[in-house]
């Protein structure tokens, strides 16, 4: 019964679009989704995350993401490259990008940044793990690291206290494994609005309220709501709920000044529930600090 579900998640797929790889805890990794976040905390950023979606149903999706982004110097420039991988069913894509920002002040507390994406992006498929009722037929094959470029931009207006970002990574359309006009993925343009405010409900208690929209052409809009509430500044608890489809929680601990660890666990409240027990999500994140450093934002984004 599982295989019968993945089958037809992932035909669902690639009958209509393909969406970007799924993130609960996206604030914390904006760069993969907007190209003006780069450098935008002040610091040298290394950030690693390991998802597992839909645990015990064979298969399903599985993310890794690896990112790096800095300020350059003490210029209004930022610097961010990332890599993910997303392995789905038979398909298997590794996506490599390099982002450029610049900044400028709109108040003395307001910053609006610019970004640009260039991506590289490696599709497989493993038609092996397909059940194919003709094992020879032609239109069936794998494929080894098909290569595909895309380009993408953001924008992102934040402080210390807030942000609204507007973004779409790819701008390309893209058909995967389209020989003999059989398209397995399509991948369409995503739309992403982020949004954030950090309030300070005394001197050691923060609540932050957060919003992401995502659209893209044949899927549901997707809307997450999240709300979190950080205690002295290293301990974070927090829920959200993904429109129609889960329910998370997370939580975060702040180790030292440039360490932080979060992990959160996501519950479908979709019939997926009944094929599955809920998807994993573990992340870490560390900054360079130095005498000229400093944070511009709160931890939360």
């Amino acid at each position: 019964m599982r295989k019968l579900v993945l089958v037809f998640m992932f035909f669902s797929v690639a009958g209509f679009a393909q969406q970007d790889a799924q993130f609960t805890q996206y604030m914390y990794n904006t760069i993969t989704i907007n190209p003006a976040y780069a450098g935008s905390r002040s610091v040298m950023n290394i950030f690693g995350l390991y998802r597992t979606q839909w645990v015990g149903l064979d298969g399903a999706p599985v993310t890794s993401s690896f990112s790096l982004n800095t300020p350059l110097n003490n210029s209004n420039l930022g610097l961010g490259v990332s890599l993910v991988n997303d392995k789905i069913g038979p398909t298997t894509e590794n996506t490599f990008s390099a982002d450029l920002s610049y900044s400028i002040p709109t108040s003395e507390t307001f910053k609006l940044s610019f970004g640009m994406k260039a991506t590289a992006n490696l599709f497989n498929l493993d038609v092996n793990k397909l059940s194919q009722e003709d094992q020879d037929d032609p239109q069936f094959q794998n494929l080894n690291s098909e290569f595909s470029p895309n380009i993408g931009a953001g924008v992102y207006w934040h402080s210390d206290k807030g942000y609204v970002g507007l973004s779409v990574p790819n701008f390309l359309e893209t058909n995967r494994y389209d020989a003999n006009e059989v398209a397995i993925f399509k991948e369409k343009i995503n739309y992403y609005l982020i949004a954030g405010y950090v309030f300070d409900l005394n001197p050691t208690l923060k609540f932050k309220p957060a919003l992401l929209t995502k659209m893209v052409e044949g899927s549901p809009l997707q809307v997450d709501l999240s709300a979190n509430f950080m205690f002295n500044d290293k301990f974070v608890i927090g829920v959200a709920y993904r429109w129609s489809a889960a329910l998370s929680a997370m939580v975060g601990f702040q180790i030292t000044d440039g360490l932080y660890l979060g992990y959160g666990y996501d519950q479908e409240t979709t019939n997926l529930n009944n094929y599955n027990s809920g998807s994993h999500e573990i992340f870490l994140r560390f900054e360079f600090f130095n005498d000229f450093s400093r944070i511009t934002s709160p931890r939360f984004f």
